[in-house]
């Protein structure tokens, strides 16, 4: 049980499974100069929360407290901070990948990765857009500037970043091709998807063509097969970067381009991000709730690959 100087959150000592998640008391942190401290009310999850929970990744070994989606309130400000004021209801990614922390009562971040919540929606809603939503903002608005009829192929577009990919990619205009299994066509239409590919039956490598740009969301041999889909200078952009230049190299052999992203925490995206909420435009599906001590079970459910949007940690 937390007291007045303490906060309950889901830490970990080793890497590994869901198993090796568990409730832990930490000192609430103080906010430094221009930071505010945000009261969690929801925090999303993602595949790399799961990633780094057994891999380590950029934060190396644990102890560390995982979450970079938080939707709360904030507590106090810290020094020069103007944006934001105690009992603001703001959303944000923290900054990825070394801000982590969102799976707690409270956590500290730069005041600018927060805008405001839209009032449309209530935390678990807003929880689970952030990470997510500003990758595919900055993949397909900052990076590829896709514009009203422009062919978008999506590859997993079910999935946390897919199913918002397509929801912002229509609100540009664009022309979206998903690929998803077959039993997730009739909610993929239903956010707008204009062409779908059972990737379980069909190659879409094969059967796609005279794309401007392909969010990908997978890697692997996806990436190389998905540059043949792509009109003479068109552009794949990756989401789980690499850091290899073989990719750009094939690519541009093929007469079109090739780049590899790494979300960042940005608060005019997320204004952005927020604008759509508000309209209606952008909506993110969530698959389950979880309450804060039940984090491992929303692991293990993540770990399966198998959720349609997202999994969402309900801390208050």
């Amino acid at each position: 049980m937390s007291t007045a100087n303490t906060m309950r959150a889901i830490s970990q000592d080793v890497l590994g499974g869901p198993e090796v998640l568990k409730e832990v008391e930490l000192e609430i942190p103080k906010p430094g100069p221009s930071e505010v401290l945000v009261r969690v009310h929801a925090a999303g999850l993602n595949p790399t929360d799961w990633k780094h929970r057994a891999n380590g990744n950029f934060l190396g070994r644990p102890p560390f407290v995982l979450g970079w989606d938080v939707s709360g309130v904030v507590e106090a400000v810290g020094l020069g901070v103007t944006v934001h004021k105690p009992g603001d209801e703001v959303f944000g990614m923290l900054p990825y990948p070394y801000g982590v922390g969102a799976h707690a009562e409270y956590v500290t971040a730069p005041a600018r990765a927060f805008a405001r919540k839209p009032a449309e929606v209530d935390h678990v809603q807003a929880g689970a857009v952030p990470l997510a939503a500003l990758t595919a903002w900055q993949a397909l608005v900052d990076t590829a500037d896709v514009r009203a009829g422009q062919r978008v192929l999506i590859h997993a577009a079910a999935g946390g970043v897919g199913h918002l990919a397509v929801q912002i990619a229509k609100a540009r205009g664009a022309y979206v091709i998903g690929t998803a299994s077959s039993g997730k066509h009739e909610f993929l239409r239903g956010l707008g998807a204009d062409e779908l590919v059972d990737y379980r039956e069909t190659d879409f490598a094969e059967t796609v063509r005279d794309v401007d740009v392909v969010l990908d969301t997978i890697g692997g041999d996806y990436r190389s097969r998905s540059l043949r889909t792509l009109r003479p200078g068109g552009l794949l952009v990756s989401i789980l970067p690499s850091g290899s230049p073989e990719l750009a190299e094939e690519a541009a052999g093929l007469g079109v381009r090739a780049v590899e992203l790494l979300v960042e925490a940005d608060q005019a995206g997320m204004s952005a991000i927020a604008g759509l909420v508000a309209a209606g435009t952008l909506r993110a599906t969530v698959a389950e709730v979880f309450p804060l001590a039940e984090a491992a079970k929303a692991h293990a459910l993540g770990d399966t690959g198998r959720t349609v949007g997202k999994l969402v940690l309900q801390v208050r």
